[in-house]
């Protein structure tokens, strides 16, 4: 029954709790559009039906956390030594392509945010036919050590957690 009414509890709640921590002093008004937001928006939800996303292998995401975690901070090391001017050779930047085996939409998502928010890469586009993604970076030396970078470390471990 309250599946019905509520077919995503935990995310009403979210948005009542957000609703009201948003909006300052608790008022009567406050109250009953927070219940109003709460009811509606999971409705919506359920007409939207994301799929399961089949996480799997918790040893592969604590590895993949960590090898983020360690690239992101090298990563800003290195993006501030290039701008500011310790890095005495000579920065190119450019475009390479990386061809993917990984297909699962929420394995690129993840992927896509990992470079994204990795300084010095940019995700520019994916190609779903060649499964090719374009990539930008900030200091590209040697292509093809970006693109086993990206293969080895990153999609080896997302084929692994996303089937």
């Amino acid at each position: 029954m309250i599946r019905a009414v509520l077919p995503h509890p935990l995310l009403a709640a979210g948005l009542f709790a957000t609703w009201l921590l948003l909006n300052g002093p608790l008022s009567a008004g406050d109250m009953v559009v927070a219940f109003l937001v709460a009811l509606i928006i999971p409705q919506v939800m359920r007409q939207l039906e994301p799929d399961r996303s089949g996480v799997r292998s918790p040893g592969a995401i604590l590895r993949l956390a960590s090898y983020v975690a360690v690239d992101v901070v090298r990563s800003n090391y290195a993006v501030a030594a290039i701008i500011m001017g310790r890095r005495r050779h000579i920065r190119r930047s450019g475009f390479i392509h990386v061809p993917l085996d990984l297909r699962n939409r929420y394995g690129l998502a993840v992927l896509a945010i990992i470079l994204t928010s990795t300084p010095g890469t940019l995700w520019v586009q994916y190609d779903r036919a060649t499964g090719s993604l374009l990539l930008h970076v900030l200091d590209l030396i040697e292509e093809g050590e970006w693109i086993d970078l990206i293969k080895g470390r990153y999609e080896r471990l997302l084929l692994e957690i996303f089937p």
